[in-house]
């Protein structure tokens, strides 16, 4: 009891009062990596192998199973349970808002969860670091160690957060401003007597070299139309998907004209020249903008300045004079 007494007081005395309570968190996280590899290099179950050579009978859907599936990581399906949220309408929402960001592969959710827990440990052990071997003769109070221990650690967890935020809004903002052109494309190419899908194939591939994430939704819609999904049901997923009010409502125009019978050439007529307009006012309205966010950075590079030319020699002058 001593000796544990004598290396609480030394602890304490070394980090702080949080001092043990540090020393756990780094043994856990310790313990949490020794786990680790071992995790990722065990054996399969063997019931759970024999259980999925029965589900899949035949070697021909062995085959298909392996080329549907071969795109995942094994190394994180060990961890699914750890990397995958239990409820389905989150994961439904992480899932959304990682397509929205273009990321579309069957791992995208694991990824994004892996990231976030291996920056978090990393900021954490940076923390540490910092505060136990770089910082160790200066002393530094409660709220110090705290925020140098947690702060790295919470800014590595909301990273990747950050991160796919602004790749939703940057791909958002480059469907909007392709969307326009795209409906001409796809108006010329309707009128020209191509069908609804040949000119969304069309479409897609004019789009490419200029508005690459509207083009690989245009691809999308191309190929579940062609695997035969229902054109209703394709057009909809693709105005979940962008996440653009421009794209809901062509998507609502375009329903409704299957729905109604009339005719696709008027609707996309109509609807595009609605979009042109929609793309003038924007633009109208960021040169409206411009001169107000330009005041403060006016007012900053140009008063001093100005101030120094002007009033500059007169204080030399007082000041010459004083002497």
């Amino acid at each position: 009891m001593e000796i544990l007494n004598a290396l609480d007081a030394m602890i304490t005395d070394l980090l702080g009062p949080f001092g043990p309570l540090i020393v756990l968190g780094v043994l856990g996280l310790f313990m949490v990596l020794l786990t680790l590899p071992f995790l990722v290099n065990q054996r399969e179950d063997p019931m759970k192998k024999l259980q999925r050579s029965i589900e899949k009978g035949t070697e021909v859907r062995f085959e298909k199973e392996r080329l549907r599936q071969g795109a995942r990581n094994e190394q994180l399906q060990r961890f699914a349970n750890f990397l995958e949220p239990k409820d389905v309408d989150e994961l439904s929402a992480v899932q959304l808002k990682l397509t929205q960001a273009g990321y579309r592969s069957k791992d995208a959710v694991r990824i994004f969860y892996f990231a976030q827990m291996v920056l978090a440990v990393l900021g954490l052990v940076g923390g540490l670091v910092y505060v136990i071997i770089l910082n160790a003769d200066q002393g530094m109070s409660t709220q110090q160690l705290v925020i140098y221990t947690v702060g790295p650690g919470l800014a590595g967890y909301m990273l990747p957060k950050y991160w796919v935020g602004k790749r939703v809004d940057a791909r958002k903002s480059e469907i909007t401003s392709g969307f326009p052109d795209s409906l001409d494309m796809m108006l010329v190419c309707v009128e020209a007597g191509q069908s609804l899908d040949q000119s969304i194939v069309r479409v897609a591939r004019e789009l490419r070299a200029s508005y690459p994430a509207l083009a690989d939704e245009y691809e999308t819609v191309a190929y579940e139309m062609k695997a035969g999904k229902d054109k209703s049901t394709v057009l909809k997923d693709m105005g979940t998907r962008c996440g653009v009010q421009d794209v809901s409502s062509f998507v609502t125009v375009m329903v409704q004209s299957a729905t109604f019978g009339t005719s696709i050439s008027d609707a996309l007529r109509v609807y595009s020249a609605e979009m042109r307009d929609k793309r003038v006012m924007r633009a109208e309205e960021a040169a409206n903008k411009l001169p107000t966010k330009m005041t403060l950075a006016t007012m900053m590079l140009t008063v001093p300045p100005l101030l120094i030319i002007l009033v500059g020699p007169s204080i030399h002058g007082i000041t010459t004079m004083g002497n």
